[in-house]
């Protein structure tokens, strides 16, 4: 309810200066105001997914209101209308004009695509929200995706997610060796590096995954999607921290061509409500997750578990590696790389000094 009054009063706020600025502008922009452009939006969610398929609904809802109807979006799921994993190059071909997914799926074909989204014991997201928006990171962004006639943008952020779904605990490093798990990005080279098998499925394979012992474990995102797939049904071990994600970018790209055919307060639109809907998410995963996590152990007896402290600390040591030398196998993830992690440098202190110190004070 709170959402949906959010969402109108920013409408009714774009509808007014809209009315506005149509009774003094001259015929010629009156007209271009008249048009009415129809964009599709591919997601590499399943269609109304809580909180990922939900936020694409949300942010094309929300374009269409601050637009006044002049930009519509119908939204597909994934497989709708393309894979989950073929969303990039839909919007880069211009199958569809807008694409919500994340950008560590695309590492394949852009190397330093995984530092736009997450890197293992990296920013949290509101260090990674800071470094995007103050910190240069848009700008490198841009840069990685402008080859592709795509403009990226931050639509949401999932926070700090959980450390995945375990068939055996997790005792100590051996008990990793082997271990076929689920997990995307960089995190999945980790696993790999300590003796794991990484296995990359779209979400809509993960349970069934689980299910048939295709894998041994899955790291998806934290308590709220979590219960919603229903993994507590197929795994009994539920592992803290998410130190893979600490704070995972969810984007939305937009095809370069649809979006230069909009005049400039429709660009400003679109810009604008991608900033709305990152906070949005993020509000929502921090709202929800809790909730969502009382429900597993409290209704369905999920055993939560901590990481040993030993394999947590390989499993930083393990990151370390894997990050520098990712960054090393391209000059532009070796430049993100070197942006973000001066960044991390200069925040850290103050993350620590002010969150930190206030957090381990509420503990007492």
């Amino acid at each position: 309810m709170q959402r949906r009054k959010l969402l109108a009063g920013i409408a009714a706020l774009g509808a007014a200066g809209l009315a506005g600025c149509q009774s003094n502008c001259d015929e010629g922009v009156t007209l271009e105001r008249e048009t009415v452009f129809n964009w599709k939006m591919v997601t590499a969610w399943p269609k109304n997914f809580p909180g990922l398929g939900t936020g694409a609904n949300e942010l094309a809802q929300l374009i269409e209101q601050m637009s006044a109807g002049r930009i519509k979006i119908s939204v597909f799921g994934a497989g709708e209308l393309v894979g989950p994993f073929e969303v990039f190059d839909a919007v880069s071909q211009g199958q569809a004009e807008l694409g919500h997914a994340t950008a560590y799926y695309w590492k394949g074909k852009l190397p330093s695509a995984d530092f736009f989204t997450v890197v293992p014991m990296g920013l949290t997201a509101e260090e990674m929200n800071s470094w995007l928006y103050y910190g240069g990171g848009m700008t490198l962004w841009e840069e990685a995706y402008k080859p592709f006639g795509l403009i990226p943008s931050a639509a949401g952020n999932s926070g700090t997610q959980m450390g995945g779904w375990f068939n055996r605990e997790i005792n100590s490093l051996a008990d990793l060796r082997g271990l076929k798990i689920r997990i995307p990005g960089l995190g999945a080279e980790v696993y790999q590096k300590i003796g794991a098998v990484s296995v990359n499925l779209p979400g809509s394979e993960l349970f069934q995954g689980m299910q048939t012992g295709l894998i041994d474990a899955v790291e998806f995102v934290g308590p709220y999607n979590d219960l919603a797939f229903g993994f507590h049904r197929v795994a009994k071990y539920y592992y803290t921290p998410g130190w893979q994600e600490p704070g995972s970018v969810i984007e939305c790209m937009i095809n370069e061509k649809a979006f230069n055919k909009l005049t400039p307060d429709l660009q400003s639109i679109v810009r604008n409500a991608m900033k709305v809907a990152n906070l949005t998410m993020l509000s929502e995963y921090t709202a929800r997750n809790q909730q969502a996590l009382n429900t597993l152990v409290n209704q369905h007896n999920v055993q939560l578990r901590r990481f040993p402290q030993d394999v947590l600390l390989e499993l930083k040591q393990a990151s370390a590696e894997v990050v520098e030398a990712a960054a090393a196998r391209d000059p532009l993830a070796k430049k993100v790389w070197a942006s973000q992690k001066s960044f991390r440098d200069q925040v850290a202190p103050w993350t620590d000094l002010s969150l930190k110190s206030y957090l381990d004070l509420r503990r007492l």
